[in-house]
């Protein structure tokens, strides 16, 4: 009996050394940076203190958004480029976005029939009056864009969700008849939903199912230069409230997440007061599409916050950014952390809004944008095209725009950008499911961001645009972690 006790004794001294043990077990860190300097993505373990620093507070009680994630868009122009490589580079790239070494994206959009980056335009529906899409084929789509879709889905692990946007509803449908501009006339509004569910359908049977949709791409229009069809705010609420959801509701797609809007955050106000005007409006909206093109600066946070006020439950997505209005530069990282790069605003925008467009560096505007957003309730974020070539193309309206990942295809050259790995920041650590949490920094010109993703680990990103290196304090639950980063360089710090 007593040799039984003292057994007793010595398991019970043992768990309870293991508790305190386990109790007293120290966070570990890791830190990532992409900086001017040279740093890509890389792993740090050396941290110098600096002159000047500051602190980041974390508090994980303070719980905001959920995360959907991070990715970029499948584009027609994207994939003829990926079929234009040699087998080696076209895996190398589909890999650096979707393998758990790569960026592993996890949300990613896609367009229905053509946009202005597509080789041509091109519909769906091409039999003129075809209202029960008799004649629907997808068969545009099966030469270049849907085999990269279903080779990225075999290269990621986890998977990753879709959103499609039609850029326009096929012409016929429209009072103009044409690709460019003009509306859906009303008596084709059964024929128009029923286009989106014969597009799911199509997709589901080549092995891609869709997430979401939006009613349709940029609804004030692109001025009249490639695919559109106007809405208004309250002409895309009835339609969906009447039309659209209805439809696929019946049709067995009930779990599509229709998205409203779909253009820049200037205009949020507007729409999402018209979408969730009341329960009958709100009813099938899953949530708001937004864009980055109103400023290359101004990431419109009273526009974000009264958009969540207006409707909390629903999601806020970010399904659109690149460069644009600018030709790539081919394998110069300095040029993507200088003020160099301009957008369409700096030669069209009307002169009350010009001081909106100055020129940007486009490492800065990519780590301003997303952490700005994510800061102000937005759940995920999406990159514009995937893959261009060094001329920003291919592009049927030569709509010139900059991507992560640039390739020379005569060559078969592939350039990695910076953007690419700022991207990386975002996407290989903040996970779907991941909760933003209180973060807080006591500074005005560094940005940062925090998010609690489901394993328990805590993810921050840390935008450093000025010319000083800072030694950093974070705190949490008491704890204090010190490192340090350089001058105009962004970081993904992991804490566990």
């Amino acid at each position: 009996m007593r040799r039984y006790n003292l057994i007793i004794i010595l398991i019970v001294i043992a768990c309870i050394a293991q508790i305190q043990c386990t109790n007293t077990k120290e966070m570990t860190i890791d830190v990532y940076e992409t900086s001017e300097n040279g740093n890509a993505l890389t792993h740090l373990t050396d941290f110098k203190p600096a002159e000047k620093s500051l602190t980041i507070q974390l508090n994980t009680e303070q719980k905001f958004q959920e995360i959907l994630g991070f990715g970029g868009s499948f584009t027609e122009a994207s994939a003829s480029l990926l079929n234009k490589l040699g087998p080696e580079n076209r895996k190398k790239i589909l890999e650096a976005y979707f393998s758990e070494e790569g960026a592993n994206y996890s949300l990613t959009r896609t367009h229905i029939a053509s946009c202005d980056f597509s080789l041509s335009n091109y519909t769906y529906a091409k039999v003129a009056d075809d209202v029960e899409m008799k004649h629907f084929t997808i068969e545009d789509d099966k030469m270049d864009l849907i085999p990269m879709i279903v080779d990225a889905q075999k290269i990621s692990k986890e998977g990753f969700k879709i959103i499609a946007s039609p850029w326009t509803a096929p012409p016929w449908m429209k009072d103009n008849n044409s690709y460019v501009g003009g509306k859906l006339l009303p008596k084709y509004n059964d024929a128009f939903s029923l286009y989106f569910s014969k597009y799911l359908t199509a997709y589901k049977n080549e092995g891609i199912n869709i997430w979401g949709v939006t009613v349709i791409n940029e609804p004030h229009g692109n001025g009249n230069n490639w695919e559109s069809t106007l809405f208004s705010p309250k002409e895309m609420t009835d339609f969906v409230q009447n039309y659209l959801g209805p439809k696929l509701e019946k049709d067995g797609w009930a779990d599509i997440n229709i998205l409203g809007y779909d253009q820049n955050r200037a205009g949020l106000k507007e729409w999402v007061d018209e979408m969730y005007r009341d329960e009958k409006s709100s009813k099938y909206f899953a949530g708001t599409a937004i864009h980055w093109y109103e400023s290359t600066y101004d990431y419109f946070p009273d526009a974000l916050q009264h958009a969540h006020q207006k409707a909390p439950n629903k999601y806020l997505i970010e399904t659109e950014g690149c460069v644009d209005s600018e030709i790539p530069k081919w394998r110069d990282d300095a040029w993507y952390w200088k003020k160099e790069a301009t957008d369409w605003g700096w030669d069209w925008a009307s002169e009350k809004d010009k001081h909106l467009h100055p020129k940007y560096a486009p490492v800065n505007r990519y780590a301003t944008d997303i952490i700005g957003c994510l800061n102000n309730h937005v759940n995920a974020w999406i990159d514009w095209n995937m893959v261009l070539d060094t001329q920003g193309g291919p592009n049927w309206f030569k709509n010139w725009c900059v991507a992560p990942v640039i390739v020379d295809p005569n060559k078969d050259e592939v350039y990695f950008t910076p953007l690419y790995y700022v991207m990386a920041h975002f996407s290989k650590f903040m996970r779907p499911g991941a909760i933003k949490i209180g973060c807080e920094i006591n500074h005005k010109e560094l940005m940062a961001t925090a998010v609690q993703n489901t394993d328990g680990s805590i993810v921050i990103a840390l935008f450093n645009p000025t010319e000083e290196k800072y030694s950093i304090n974070i705190n949490l639950n008491k704890e204090v972690k010190k490192i340090s980063i350089d001058a105009k360089a962004l970081q993904t710090i992991v804490l566990n």
